[in-house]
């Protein structure tokens, strides 16, 4: 088999870096680099061409995944003509609803990453997680709220009603939680 192009060769990065993403956020950030290789459709040995550890995917992966959040919420403002409070009730609506709850791969890294990153899933993933963290508050915040109380509320709900998935109680979870952040004086 032939090296690859330049151009291929970060093709290749970026879809395992998107991979790597959707996978830590689905499974943790214990995923094996055997099964984070596999699902790029490249081999074990590919990878350490491309990232210097473990931990540097994680870090590059942690940044994909926030850029998808960044995504959504600039969608959420282009959908609703940039009023702010519309795009985050939209926001709001998407986060608590069965489709996020049911698809982690896709989903906010803030609730899919935290135990990992707690438990010490390396400093540049820590550092983007931080960051991360902040940006989503302070999208969220008002001129009475910072955002931190609407953004906990929001990641604890979304952990419970991922915990409780299959019984009545995780859309309890979900519904009570829409109807305490959608009462605008919450966020």
């Amino acid at each position: 088999m032939g090296r690859v192009s330049q151009a291929q060769a970060q093709e290749n990065r970026k879809r395992v870096v998107a991979n790597a993403s959707r996978l830590f956020r689905e499974q943790g950030t214990g995923v094996s680099v055997a099964d984070l290789m596999k699902s790029a459709g490249m081999t074990q040995g590919g990878f350490y061409k491309q990232f210097a550890s473990k931990d540097a995917l994680v870090g590059e992966a942690t940044t994909h995944a926030f850029a998808q959040l960044e995504a959504r919420r600039t969608a959420e403002l282009d959908e609703h003509d940039g009023q702010r409070d519309a795009a985050r009730q939209g926001l709001i609506d998407y986060y608590l609803s069965a489709r996020h709850r049911d698809n982690a791969g896709n989903g906010c890294p803030v609730a899919a990453l935290a135990a990992d990153i707690a438990k010490g899933a390396g400093d540049a993933a820590h550092d983007v997680y931080i960051e991360g963290v902040r940006d989503f508050a302070q999208w969220l915040a008002t001129d009475d709220e910072d955002g931190l109380a609407g953004l906990a509320t929001l990641v604890g709900a979304l952990l419970l009603a991922r915990a409780t998935h299959g019984s009545p109680l995780s859309d309890e979870i979900l519904h009570a939680a829409h109807a305490a952040l959608s009462d605008h004086s919450q966020i």
